[in-house]
């Protein structure tokens, strides 16, 4: 039975959501601080790549991973590519 995910981070004083939609045909939504700032209406197994920035002063523009899986029952992996730096986004329980 496919599920939707939720990933988040804390990254300073802001915070990054990402919600993946269920199966390989679900919606991926990029969060920061609550409010969505990127959307794509479907993904496929593979890597969906979506882009964001950070409102500081200079904004930090940052770039968010989801790696579906192309067989079998394993979760998507999501991770974060800011200021060169890749690092994982945990996942969360969905309520």
């Amino acid at each position: 039975m496919a599920r939707s995910h939720h990933f988040h981070l804390d990254q300073g004083d802001h915070s990054i959501t990402v919600n993946v939609g269920p199966g390989t045909t679900g919606e991926i939504e990029l969060l920061v601080n609550g409010k969505v700032v990127a959307y794509q209406r479907e993904h496929a197994a593979g890597t969906s790549v979506l882009t964001g920035e950070l409102p500081e002063e200079p904004a930090r523009p940052f770039r968010i991973r989801v790696r579906q899986p192309h067989l079998g029952p394993s979760k998507p992996r999501c991770t974060l590519e800011l200021d060169g730096v890749e690092r994982p986004i945990p996942e969360q329980p969905v309520v």
